[in-house]
């Protein structure tokens, strides 16, 4: 891909993550000449009253296309897969939002804050890391830089939007029942369930399917792709993630143990200074990173920083980010902006 003034850009999905997309290249001003933006099926949509032509997808259609931007997600593989390499073959580099290519030694995984350079190493596909890992290695960048990290303990509390819409519709169908006369087994009555358990008025520990040692795949996600990013496979990673009743924006409880001992005050130092984050932390006023606060923002929202009264290298951390842009869309423009960057 050569540097231009302007580039021919696709959007591959019409979901919440695509629709994200579109939006994020608008607000952001990526210098877009041609957008074309590609499903299964012909129609038009409607993104913050512009109106969207949607095409059929097809390998012809990656023609004269510069950046090819694939909103797929989990439970939506095969476009990825079917139509990435014939996007590369036509010139065009894909930046992909799904899980297909994420441990693909060849393919960089990218999160701007903390490796920017490997969009450098691409051969035509860079791989966007899944939401919550990009939240986590976001705010742990910094510490880790400063102090190292040996250790991090993560719980992540992950929105229904997570899941796609229809989570999100069957926690509006379950509240509404709810909330309107109860009932006794409110999932059995709502049509066409997204979720395995329950969402309104619950939580559960269930993202994606169980793996190795009991793990689900979704917490594999977290060891594995924050190895890939830092360059580090040496930090001990265990995680636990959680479905709950919000909208958009993931949260999470990190604990970490680093190399070095650093105070609370010097985390809050760092990271109040570093791109990306905001940082929350007066927690006797009531201020700390909420998810409500996060939806629609970019950044990375920290707080609640404290020390391990018994580790002396422990440290904890409350995350949050809107995880349909930074965990999605927005990260995914980023790298597309990286990678303009660094073209000769």
């Amino acid at each position: 891909m050569k540097q231009k003034a302007k580039y021919n850009v696709a959007v591959v999905g019409v979901g919440a993550v695509g629709e994200e997309m579109l939006r994020v290249l608008r607000q952001r001003n990526f210098p877009v000449d041609q957008l074309r933006v590609f499903a299964r099926s012909d129609r038009t949509i409607q993104v913050d009253g512009q109106d969207y032509s949607v095409k059929p997808i097809s390998p012809e259609g990656f023609e004269g296309v510069d950046i090819a931007l694939f909103a797929g997600t989990e439970g939506e593989k095969g476009a990825a897969v079917t139509y990435a390499p014939e996007a590369v073959k036509r010139g065009a580099v894909v930046i992909d939002n799904g899980a297909d290519f994420r441990m693909d030694p060849k393919v960089p995984l990218v999160v701007p804050e903390v490796n920017a350079k490997d969009v450098k190493k691409h051969k035509g596909i860079i791989a966007n890391p899944n939401c919550s890992t990009i939240q986590m290695v976001v705010a742990l960048w910094p510490i880790y830089k400063k102090a190292g990290i040996k250790r991090i303990i993560v719980t992540t509390l992950q929105a229904s939007s997570g899941a796609g819409r229809g989570a999100v519709e069957q926690l509006k169908e379950e509240t509404s029942k709810i909330v309107s006369g109860g009932c006794e087994n409110v999932q059995a009555n709502v049509e066409d369930k997204a979720m395995p358990q329950q969402l309104a008025y619950n939580v559960f520990p269930h993202i994606g399917s169980f793996t190795e040692c009991d793990y689900t795949n979704e917490e594999w996600k977290l060891v594995k792709e924050t190895h890939k990013i830092m360059h580090d496979d040496k930090i001990k990673i265990s995680a636990t993630t959680v479905r709950v009743p919000v909208r958009t924006g993931h949260s999470e409880s990190i604990y970490i143990e680093t190399r070095k001992a650093i105070a609370p005050d010097k985390a809050r130092a760092l990271l109040k200074k570093s791109a990306g984050i905001v940082l929350i932390d007066e927690p006797k006023s009531n201020l700390y990173p909420m998810p409500k606060d996060a939806e629609g923002r970019d950044e990375t929202f920290v707080g609640r920083i404290r020390k391990d009264p018994f580790i002396k290298t422990g440290l904890w951390l409350w995350v949050v980010a809107d995880n349909l842009r930074k965990g999605a869309a927005t990260n995914a423009v980023q790298i597309a902006e990286e990678l303009i960057k660094y073209q000769k």
